[in-house]
């Protein structure tokens, strides 16, 4: 089979699967620069190779170029999973007989501390909402479920008005691998949210909870400018994402009290280890108020 054909194949394999938006993107266009180069180490080009003329070394030494090159090691990381996960797929499908990725690591990262905002800033970010602005409605309701119940950005546009219970206080919500879980609201998103539906503009898509101006589903590009305009407004100073009010969702659970298992299951993290990184906020945050406030935590220097 052509390589360029099996590509399409997987492509709509991890759309059927329930990959996010961004990741079936990113992996088609990492697949697409690796089958060109391993197009032209056979002297071909891209749509002329075969599946079968992607070997071991090509997987082996096409990371390579890309860290030589200068490419960060989390894009090389991404590149690399790409490869394990399409080659992986075409020897289950049959397509090829043996895995040319199957030896093929990847690359170890350190990894970064999730960054978060502090309980003040948090609150300044949530009062943000101009209500003499269009559209002040739905930035609450954004604000209130991505911190309020710690959604990932493709979870929130991905509702629809029948996954929100009001007198229940619960949201369905469709996550990763298309796992659904069922999280708790807060009594401002059920505000934020009655105030909202009431008030939504008339005709457009209504199975979709949150609109756009036109009456179409919202994007999460919109929601990214969105949510940057609302922190500027809160004169933050800092560059706030959506996944940054889902860090700081974790983070501010567990600083009050709330145990590793239950954060995990609010999360929709498969493995619990994904969820652990948060304790290390949590005393990273602890050594600070320790260096700051304990008298012999900065002793002066002797001479």
């Amino acid at each position: 089979m052509l390589a360029d054909a099996a590509l399409a194949r997987f492509t709509a394999y991890m759309e059927a699967r329930g990959f996010s938006e961004l990741t079936v993107m990113a992996y088609t266009a990492d697949l697409r620069r690796f089958l060109a180069y391993c197009a032209a180490e056979e002297g071909l080009a891209r749509p002329e190779l075969a599946t079968e003329k992607i070997t071991p070394a090509a997987t082996r030494y096409y990371p390579r170029s890309l860290a030589t090159g200068g490419m960060a090691k989390k894009s090389v990381a991404r590149h690399v999973a790409a490869i394990r996960s399409f080659c992986k797929y075409l020897c289950r499908e049959g397509i090829i007989t043996r895995n040319p990725a199957q030896k093929l690591l990847i690359p170890k990262q350190a990894k970064k501390l999730p960054r978060f905002l502090y309980r003040e800033h948090t609150e300044k970010l949530m009062t943000a909402p101009d209500e003499e602005r269009p559209g002040w409605r739905r930035d609450r309701v954004i604000l209130e479920l991505l911190y309020g119940s710690g959604l990932r950005v493709s979870e929130l546009v991905g509702l629809n008005t029948g996954d929100a219970d009001l007198d229940g206080q619960i949201l369905r919500v469709m996550g990763k691998g298309r796992r659904q879980r069922v999280v708790p609201l807060t009594d401002p998103a059920v505000s934020a949210l009655r105030d909202y539906l009431a008030g939504r503009p008339p005709g457009g898509k209504k199975k979709a909870l949150l609109l756009n101006r036109s009456g179409s589903r919202l994007s999460a590009r919109s929601v990214r400018r969105d949510l940057a305009r609302l922190a500027e407004t809160a004169a933050l100073h800092q560059h706030v994402h959506p996944h940054m009010l889902r860090h700081t969702f974790a983070t501010h659970l567990l600083d009050g009290g709330a145990d590793l298992r239950s954060v995990q299951e609010l999360l929709g993290h498969r493995r619990l280890s994904s969820t652990q990184i948060y304790t290390h906020l949590t005393r990273e945050k602890i050594r600070a108020v320790y260096m700051n406030a304990h008298p012999r935590a900065k002793l002066e220097p002797t001479e």
